[in-house]
């Protein structure tokens, strides 16, 4: 079966200050709006001085409303006993969600690209 790969955020740059800016992805098609019945979906992401958490989120309904979103990743930047703020991460969840999206919350640093494959 062929793989489907997505851009579902693209760069963004904190604006300096110590401010939390929030950035929510467009949703994007998972493996249940295709029917497929493994449910395996793999996520990259790239992070540049990044402080802050990053999250994917999925819901499996098919008109979702904000309250259908619940999060199925999230990692925290810098890493606990690491000064890492800069990653190029791999990483996989499953389920037969409908639509999937990134949930981006940070102090500082730059989200270069969250890509989905599935």
């Amino acid at each position: 079966m062929s793989s489907n790969s997505k851009i579902i955020l693209s760069q963004n740059t904190h604006l300096g200050d110590s401010s939390t800016e929030l950035v929510v992805g467009d949703k994007q098609k998972g493996d249940g709006f295709y029917g497929r019945s493994d449910g395996i979906h793999t996520i990259q992401y790239t992070i540049t001085e990044f402080v802050g958490t990053v999250s994917i989120e999925a819901t499996l309904a098919s008109q979702p409303v904000e309250e259908d979103w619940f999060t199925v990743y999230a990692q925290d930047y810098p890493l606990p006993d690491e000064n890492t703020t800069s990653t190029s991460k791999i990483t996989n969840f499953t389920g037969n969600y409908v639509w999937v999206r990134a949930n981006v919350a940070y102090t500082g640093g730059t989200v270069n690209s969250i890509l989905l494959n599935h």
